[in-house]
């Protein structure tokens, strides 16, 4: 059975395999959903390259699509793939997304999610599950939100991640999407209230590891995005926390992420595909701006080596493991 209680958001240009697999390193329990793959690019791309992964179970694949078979066929690959659920997208804002019809632009055809959604299920033996905004544009009506959800529900659906906001659909960038559109926890809080036999996930603007704790006693779980892509480690104190799981070793952690590094680059996987993925491993750490940009040289070389990175990731634990123990000492 998958444990939802802490999870980490899709992010497009962020979660994807090499991510997950760093993250994996950190946190056994935390759930992971891979960037949005679009149903169409499944069927006419590469699907081996789209579907891979390693070693980032439990992980979920999130799909972008408006076409039911179409999608009902993707989560199909997805399952053969070693996916443990699939996510359909209904949130994204992005002009992308809303060029092709999908996305947040989902919010404003429950009808046509709900067909999309019981494809899928249909299709596969793994949960299938919806993330979605509360709204569009400037509609604060809860009931656009709860014909939504009622919608899927009746549909069968039992698992929602909400970003807690309106998806504004024209006239901000995604960031701002992230950030200007009030967050409306209580549609949330009433909407579960509502569907009692549906569990509710919540996402957006959650800042701090102590705002997560807070909202983990309200919700059936939290979902994180840039708070854990930045400061990754917060994922094991929560982990630890929520679970009582063992420590972890971050230089060992680094050691293995630097074999992986190595290993992906003789395949021919760039450098910087990997590398950029160390950014958050800094957060803390004295001179952390000053590592970044060293990481950033390393990655715009012409034909960076995984060794070019070894000065740095000597560095870095020399710095974890004086930062570990000076919070030792203040412990006594």
């Amino acid at each position: 059975m998958i444990d939802r209680k802490i999870s980490v958001a899709p992010m497009m240009g962020y979660t994807d395999r090499h991510c997950r697999y760093l993250f994996r390193l950190i946190t056994k329990k935390t759930m992971l959903y891979s960037e949005m793959i679009t149903s169409s690019a499944l069927v006419h791309g590469d699907q081996d390259k789209l579907l891979s992964h390693k070693a980032d179970e439990p992980v979920a694949l999130q799909l972008g699509g408006n076409k039911p078979s179409e999608l009902a066929f993707a989560a199909t690959l997805a399952q053969a793939a070693g996916y443990q659920e699939i996510n359909l997208n209904c949130g994204c804002p992005s002009d992308r997304v809303q060029n092709a019809g999908i996305g947040a632009c989902m919010m404003e055809k429950p009808g046509l999610t709900a067909e999309c959604y019981k494809a899928m299920a249909e299709a596969v033996s793994i949960p299938v599950t919806i993330k979605s905004r509360i709204g569009l544009d400037d509609n604060d009506d809860y009931q656009f939100f709860y014909n939504f959800v009622s919608s899927l529900f009746d549909a069968g659906c039992r698992h929602f991640f909400v970003h807690a906001r309106n998806a504004i659909l024209s006239g901000l960038t995604p960031r701002q999407n992230r950030e200007i559109p009030p967050l409306r926890y209580n549609y949330v809080s009433k909407i579960q209230s509502d569907f009692k036999e549906a569990s509710f996930f919540i996402n957006g603007g959650i800042k701090t590891l102590e705002e997560a704790k807070e909202l983990l006693k309200g919700y059936k779980g939290v979902m994180l995005g840039r708070l854990a892509y930045k400061n990754p480690l917060l994922l094991h104190s929560l982990e630890k926390q929520m679970f009582e799981t063992k420590p972890i070793d971050v230089s060992h952690i680094i050691s293995i992420y630097r074999e992986y590094i190595e290993k992906e680059s003789a395949i021919g996987t760039p450098i910087r595909y990997m590398a950029r993925h160390l950014h958050g491993l800094f957060h803390g750490v004295p001179h952390a701006a000053q590592f970044r940009q060293e990481i950033n040289k390393i990655m715009t070389q012409t034909s960076p080596k995984a060794s070019d990175l070894d000065p740095l990731i000597k560095n870095l634990k020399t710095k974890l493991e004086k930062k570990n123990a000076q919070q030792a000492i203040r412990l006594f």
